[in-house]
């Protein structure tokens, strides 16, 4: 069985530089968010920024074991991160943004995971690349 390629420094980038922001947004005391009576705003954030982190570490490596090990790496930040807010005043440990953090991850994995068309369309170029690249040629595609 041949072994799966090293990973780059540069493959960590995303993930740590988002757990970076992660962090400091659960230091600060005064987090600017709105107010909805009919949603729960902070819930959404929880399940959106931390199925985001699991996707960032997925991507470095196919296959279910590195996907639920994304998940659990994610879950585990989001249990982490919980603990850093109860040494922050006026911030509180809930357990449901570490359960929204884990059902974040969970959701956005396993698709990415499964379903090939939709992890292609995450990893499909935007072009910019190639222009950069071809820089001084026309682009057909502008035309």
């Amino acid at each position: 069985m041949e072994s799966p390629p090293k990973l780059s420094r540069w493959q960590w980038c995303w993930p740590i530089a988002l757990a970076a922001a992660i962090s400091v947004a659960s230091g600060r005391g005064d987090i600017a968010a709105p107010s909805w009576d009919f949603i729960e705003v902070d819930k959404a954030a929880h399940f959106a920024v931390f199925g985001l982190l699991a996707t960032l570490i997925a991507r470095m490596r196919t296959g279910w074991p590195f996907a639920l090990a994304a998940v659990a790496i994610a879950s585990g930040y989001g249990a982490l991160d919980e603990w850093h807010q109860s040494f922050t005043p006026g911030r509180m440990v809930e357990v449901a943004d570490w359960i929204a953090d884990t059902a974040g991850a969970i959701a956005a994995v396993v698709p990415y995971t499964a379903w090939s068309p939709y992890r292609r369309a995450l990893e499909a170029s935007l072009g910019w690349r190639q222009e950069r690249r071809d820089a001084g040629e026309p682009n057909p595609a502008k035309a």
